[in-house]
């Protein structure tokens, strides 16, 4: 959902802040596509939100109109597709891991419509905008997912032992409230910097790194502290090329050299 290049994911470990990330992104995921598909015509029990129709504030100038994006169908078809097939394979939702999965799920949807915006277009004349038509339409699947990026960054920890609602692990913290909105985790993270072979986890040792980037390709975040190593790499390639008459290409052989580090 949202298009761009895949992405791999590490291994997770179950109930840790990467599976909780990984539930509110597929179940976000899912609300998205399925309520863009509905907005476009490409679903037959599904169209636009008909509930905003001959609405709006005609005294200030604007009604709802356009096609706006049905998110509650979409909600409800990624409850539907993912909520239920955990409840039914439980027999209930009352265990701490499920509980929490579904939490998760939950967050991811109500990132998608806590992100809904409107847009509107002027009529008038010359563009005076004495009336404006308003709809409202989901952001990119990229603004949900750093969202949720900030999300899964200030996850909570939760007790594993559920009673009659979800709470904080920390006894200290366990009266402010648990919003829709956080990702929940019940396990901390296992460290992937260093080789698990039980836990499917590579390492970063021997990894390629960005020397000078700051970001998660970096040298310094990748590596963990342990520094980089440094060689030098030796590209041999065709280069410019013309067409001789008749009838053949010549060529140059040229060669670059290229600075590769791994991490230690």
């Amino acid at each position: 959902a949202g298009g761009g290049s895949a992405v791999t994911f590490p291994p997770c470990r179950a109930g840790t802040k990467e599976t909780a990330f990984l539930s509110a992104v597929t179940a976000a995921g899912l609300v998205h596509s399925v309520t863009r598909s509905c907005s476009a015509g490409n679903v037959t029990e599904c169209s636009c939100d008909v509930t905003l129709r001959h609405g709006g504030s005609p005294t200030e100038g604007w009604h709802w109109g356009g096609c706006s994006d049905d998110i509650h169908y979409g909600m409800a078809f990624s409850r539907k597709f993912l909520d239920v097939p955990v409840k039914n394979l439980t027999g209930k939702s009352g265990s701490g891991l499920v509980a929490m999965n579904l939490h998760n799920n939950e967050a991811g949807r109500q990132a998608v419509a806590k992100l809904m915006s409107v847009d509107c277009r002027c009529h008038g004349v010359s563009g005076s905008c004495a009336v404006k038509t308003c709809w409202k339409t989901m952001s990119t699947f990229e603004k949900i997912g750093r969202f949720l990026k900030d999300k899964y960054e200030n996850s909570i920890q939760i007790s594993d032992r559920l009673k009659k609602k979800l709470r904080r692990k920390e006894k200290s913290q366990r009266k402010i409230p648990i919003a829709k909105e956080d990702l929940l985790y019940v396990n901390k993270s296992p460290n992937y910097c260093v080789e698990d072979q039980k836990l499917g986890i590579p390492g970063t040792q021997g990894r390629e790194c960005n020397r000078t980037s700051q970001g998660p390709e970096g040298c310094n975040l990748l590596c963990c502290g342990r520094g980089y190593n440094t060689h030098v790499v030796r590209h041999v390639e065709r280069c410019e090329c013309k067409f001789v008459w008749c009838c053949y290409v010549r060529c140059r052989r040229c060669e670059t050299m290229t600075d590769v580090h791994t991490c230690k």
